[in-house]
């Protein structure tokens, strides 16, 4: 059963800050404005790609944590290693499927390490956190895609 434990505030603030550059942008990519940052020779929506695939890589590592804290079986360090692989891919694939792959994962993801939880290796504030913050996430993905 999983553990009952308040969320931590640093876990709430942390998690929204996460979505900052998420959401950012997001915005201008679907607004057709680079920011500014053209400037500096980068647009918006290779940014988000890039965090997109960072932060996919950061949701594998949450269950190989939770795998190596808890003694978990093997096969959670090779599930841990799935989201990697294909933000990695993602990263190759042209647009907009690139920005469509990582929507998908990081939505999927959220409901897929729902298990973490029911098994008693992460406390359950962590996939009620996980979903809102993974369907946001998600969803600016495919809107900016």
């Amino acid at each position: 059963m999983a553990r009952l434990n308040p969320m931590p505030m640093g876990a709430i603030i942390l998690g929204i800050a996460g979505l900052v550059p998420f959401l950012g942008f997001a915005a201008l990519a679907v607004a057709g404005s680079d920011g500014g940052l053209g400037n500096l020779g980068l647009a918006p929506r290779t940014i988000l790609s890039a965090y997109g695939a960072v932060i996919a890589s950061f949701l594998g590592g949450i269950r190989w944590g939770a795998a190596a804290a808890r003694n978990a079986g093997n096969g959670d360090y090779l599930i841990a290693i799935v989201p990697s692989l294909i933000a990695w891919a993602a990263l190759a694939a042209p647009a907009p499927w690139d920005l469509r792959v990582l929507g998908v994962l990081v939505l999927a993801w959220g409901l897929i390490d729902q298990d973490l939880p029911r098994r008693g290796l992460v406390p359950r504030w962590l996939g009620r956190l996980r979903l809102v913050l993974s369907g946001i996430a998600g969803a600016a993905l495919l809107v900016a895609a």
